[in-house]
């Protein structure tokens, strides 16, 4: 028997206990031993619970249980969670986790504790929660080079985007309808602003790159400024608007960003719409690979955690993933990349406008004194200098 402790036992720490105790035969036979959750520690009680009994307030009663094996974290953040990770995994203890916040953070250093221990650091569920993302990228696809990876990672933000799409309503409508839903916080930033997106694509990009790419120098934009008229003109011109979280190897170096982009309707990720998440791989010699599912849900991402522990109980020696190299991946500055843009500019059409920018395709609405174009090829620092020039409205990268 493999007895196994839960750190957080919230929405997904009681999804993990569950899917444990439910499938407990198939992951038996999965993992090649029971695995039993001995117990959660937490700060509130759960009376009715079937864990009722099982709550400790401290986490040393964890550490220092020569019996307990596997723990898993899913408390959030980093704080407590870091100082509890890294002392189970100096104890010996294999740790499993669904949070991107204490892996973006801090993932080279617990790498390489869970090495030097001979321990597994896993952490599938850190990002897209029930899409296998994390091991294809450590274990399927090591035999070729990943050139883009590119995902739609935040599920509020994807079901915001699309309800704009289809309803035609303002941003602000859309938000309060999503936190009437619960798909939004009362304090929705970490998803409108894009941190949530970040941090994920910083993840797989370390993974997809070989080395650790620091959240914090990947430049990020959020959906705020994205407005039901941006809205109308994708739709005229059959296009959408989603969040991407994009990192690319281009000539000059790799490339990584966080940004709202407008995509055609032969874009692999076109129709990801809702809530649900989709990452996509762009290989040298593969192609293109698609991974699609639920990216949050209690179930799903409790599911993907267990896969991480079942791992863990399956190879007891040590960790499938990293340690990494010393050091941080440095990216290329976003704002050379050129790429096409589109562009709401206020006025009458303007052809001096039209030339300025390179139009390629321009699009008119009825009732609307404004017009818009889709710029040639070029970068933010030329943008920016034509910004400064022209009545621009609004601009939108368009992805490829």
């Amino acid at each position: 028997m493999i007895k196994l402790a839960v750190l957080g036992y919230g929405n997904i720490g009681s999804g993990v206990v569950s899917v444990l105790l439910e499938n407990r035969e198939l992951i038996a036979k999965k993992a090649g031993d029971e695995i039993v959750p001995v117990c959660v520690l937490d700060l509130r009680d759960y009376p009715g619970d079937i864990m009722e009994d099982k709550v400790v307030k401290d986490i040393n009663l964890i550490v220092n249980d020569p019996e307990i094996s596997i723990v898993v974290e899913t408390m959030g953040g980093t704080k407590p969670a870091y100082d509890y990770v890294k002392a189970c995994l100096l104890a010996g203890k294999h740790v499993a986790t669904s949070n991107k916040a204490l892996v973006a953070a801090h993932g080279p250093e617990l790498l390489a504790i869970a090495k030097e221990k001979q321990v597994n650091f896993l952490f599938e569920a850190s990002v897209g929660g029930g899409i296998p993302i994390i091991r294809p990228l450590t274990t399927c696809i090591t035999a070729d080079a990943v050139n883009e990876i590119t995902g739609i990672l935040n599920g509020t933000t994807n079901f915001m985007l699309t309800s704009m799409a289809e309803e035609g309503c303002a941003y602000d409508a859309i938000l309060k309808k999503a936190q009437e839903l619960g798909y939004a916080e009362r304090d929705p930033s970490a998803d409108v602003e894009g941190h949530d997106a970040c941090r994920k694509i910083a993840i797989l990009s370390s993974l997809a790159f070989g080395t650790w790419v620091d959240y914090n120098d990947i430049a990020t934009e959020g959906i705020t400024k994205i407005s039901d008229v941006d809205m109308a003109y994708a739709r005229k011109m059959g296009m959408a608007i989603k969040l991407f979280g994009t990192s690319r190897r281009q000539a000059d170096g790799i490339y990584a960003m966080v940004s709202p982009v407008m995509i055609r309707k032969n874009h692999p990720l076109f129709a990801v719409n809702g809530v649900m998440n989709a990452v996509l791989v762009r290989g040298s010699m593969m192609g293109d690979l698609m991974f699609y599912g639920a990216g949050a849900g209690k179930l799903p991402t409790a599911t993907a955690v267990v896969s991480d522990v079942v791992a863990a109980a399956k190879n007891p020696q040590g960790s499938e993933i990293g340690p990494f190299p010393e050091g941080k991946l440095v990216l290329a500055d976003q704002k050379n990349e050129k790429r096409v843009w589109f562009l709401r500019i206020d006025g009458e059409l303007n052809q001096e406008a039209l030339n300025a920018f390179g139009a390629a395709e321009v699009v008119l609405l009825d009732g609307k004194k404004e017009f818009a174009c889709l710029s040639a090829p070029m970068s933010e620092t030329e943008l920016d200098g034509l910004l400064a020039k022209y009545p621009v409205l609004s601009h939108i990268r368009i992805a490829e």
